[in-house]
């Protein structure tokens, strides 16, 4: 068993105040603050390390899978929109849009589609937020 870790602190009240988000081992830390989570402030968010992690697990897979296959990706390129929507109850996470572009030797488009939705539903961190709405844009370059 692998356990990963990453740290946050805060200091101050939500709206006035700030944070520090980093990784183990990455040596990496994003600052975020209220401004950068719900309105368009400079910094990080957890909803933008969500979709890091989505679009790096999706990526990962998918070029697992077409290998599987006997296809040879060269490059997959993958964007995760992730959205949080303001609800009766407070800020909710409902959504994550994966919109991939790949460079894949020797692969029809329907083939290719195919082994994208199964790298969508097969990655940790698409089933780890199954709660979500997770949809595909995949284009084959």
């Amino acid at each position: 068993m692998k356990i990963n870790k990453a740290k946050a602190v805060w200091t101050g009240t939500l709206k006035e105040g700030s944070g520090q988000m980093s990784f183990e081992r990455s040596g990496v830390s994003f600052p975020y603050s209220f401004k950068s989570r719900f309105e368009n402030g400079d910094g990080a968010n957890p909803e933008m390390l969500i979709g890091a992690a989505h679009a790096g697990c999706f990526s990962m897979a998918f070029s697992n899978m077409l290998a599987e296959k006997g296809y040879k990706p060269v490059e997959i390129l993958t964007t995760a929109e992730v959205k949080l929507d303001m609800t009766d109850q407070g800020p909710k996470i409902t959504a994550s849009h994966l919109i991939v572009e790949a460079e894949v030797g020797d692969i029809d488009e329907a083939t290719f589609q195919q082994i994208a939705k199964e790298a969508k539903a097969g990655c940790p961190v698409s089933q780890a937020l199954s709660s979500l709405d997770i949809t595909l844009d995949a284009k084959l370059r």
